[in-house]
């Protein structure tokens, strides 16, 4: 029996920071739907270029963003099923988790492989400096990886608008804990409690850990 360890949350909140000092903390392999999502670029490029400028375009890019975010989920849903097949005690799962259907995929996952679930989510309270983390990470990246993510807060307010709400859905007896990543508490104290609450949650506990690797900040997402 594993443990899966959800992330959740918008972007720029600090959840691939927090997301990698937990997997380093506790060995487990980490699953990063950007990654897959970054390896899109050219099927993007390819779907694009099979319609006409203007209307139709611009269609045909939402249209192929929407079907290629929904492929990285599956892909690394396959990828998840992989790894909990080997049990190697569990892994963690970076996503935004931004709608129920995700969840119920990953509830799923856990009953067929004998998994405990546990999301961790991130959430900051001041949105001044999740806009200003979120914007100097759209500056700083340019054309490379992360193409796909929202680079403004403008961006991120058109995300928002399109969600309607569907982020903040039930999760039931899910044990979730909720981190604030803009804080005034330190990381390696942040990440520390969070690995905490997962040891807390898992069956059977997990193997005594190592002092987390938290040389980075909650600036990523």
């Amino acid at each position: 029996m594993g443990v899966i360890i959800a992330m959740k949350g918008h972007p720029g909140t600090g959840k691939s920071s927090l997301a990698h000092s937990i997997a380093s903390a506790l060995k487990l392999p980490l699953l990063d739907k950007d990654d897959v999502r970054d390896s899109t670029l050219p099927v993007q490029r390819a779907l694009e270029q099979l319609t006409s400028p203007g209307d139709a375009h611009a269609h045909a890019h939402a249209h192929a963003s929407s079907l290629l975010n929904d492929l990285s989920y599956r892909a690394i849903w396959q990828i998840a099923s992989t790894q909990l097949r080997l049990r190697l005690g569990g892994l963690v799962i970076d996503s935004p988790l931004s709608r129920r259907a995700h969840l119920d995929r990953l509830l799923d996952l856990a009953s067929s492989h004998g998994a405990r679930l546990v999301i961790v989510e991130c959430k900051p309270s001041d949105q001044a400096e999740w806009r200003r983390r979120l914007e100097r990470r759209g500056e700083a990246r340019g054309g490379g990886a992360g193409w796909h993510k929202p680079a403004t807060w403008r961006d991120i307010e058109r995300l928002l608008d399109g969600y309607a709400g569907c982020t903040e859905y039930d999760v039931g007896g899910v044990p979730r804990i909720v981190v604030d990543t803009t804080a005034s508490v330190g990381f390696e104290e942040l990440v520390s409690s969070v690995v905490d609450f997962i040891c807390s949650h898992a069956a059977p506990p997990l193997p005594p850990l190592d002092e987390p690797n938290c040389t980075s900040n909650c600036s990523e997402n």
